[in-house]
């Protein structure tokens, strides 16, 4: 069992406990984390774990946006140092985006676990979203497409995305491959307004 203090402010013991949570489940998968295996690994009571997420999805759904943040952050800092062109951009995009997924499987991991849940379909959503305009944002410059028609290219490069990193999670595909196809759909979209 982990030593803490004993009286930390409500939001540094959040974040002590969301960084136990993520150990969890680096180490034990989703299935290892619950409000009393928290408990127990961050050395606090189950009333304290209980005041901060009230639920095992209320705690799976914080540390899926706490990971989700992080992953834009990282994506919006390399964004900041990016050359600019299409090209350099959608690298940086593409490249970032893939080393969320091998740097943070846990995000994948607490996603699949929360699966069904009504709230981490909304909460997926507004992710999403938020993740599309963080996109078409950086690559506005580059687009000769209508907002709108910029917003759906970059939804779909989103997808693709996904589907990408699944297969580069199986080992159907390395780093380099998905970041190349990720940016070719990128440049691409761009040209035609559409992903294909």
């Amino acid at each position: 069992m982990a030593t803490t203090p004993t009286r930390l402010a409500k939001a540094a013991r959040r974040e002590q406990l969301l960084d136990t949570a993520v150990a969890i489940v680096r180490t034990q998968g989703a299935d290892g984390l619950t409000l009393v295996t928290l408990a127990e690994a961050a050395g606090v009571s189950r009333p304290i774990v209980y005041d901060h997420f009230g639920t095992r999805p209320g705690l799976l759904l914080a540390l899926y946006r706490r990971l989700d943040e992080r992953h834009r952050a990282s994506v919006t800092r390399a964004l900041q140092d990016a050359a600019p062109g299409v090209e350099e951009v959608a690298h940086v995009i593409s490249a970032a985006y893939f080393a969320c997924a091998t740097d943070m499987p846990e995000l994948n991991a607490v996603s699949a676990a929360l699966k069904g849940n009504p709230d981490m379909e909304a909460a997926g959503l507004e992710m999403t979203d938020t993740y599309v305009d963080l996109m078409a944002a950086a690559l506005r410059p580059y687009a000769h497409l209508e907002p709108d028609a910029l917003r759906l290219c970059c939804a779909g490069v989103l997808g693709a995305a996904d589907a990408l990193a699944a297969e580069l999670n199986r080992g159907r595909a390395s780093v380099d491959d998905v970041v190349t196809a990720l940016v070719g759909l990128i440049v691409g979209g761009l040209k035609t307004g559409t992903v294909s």
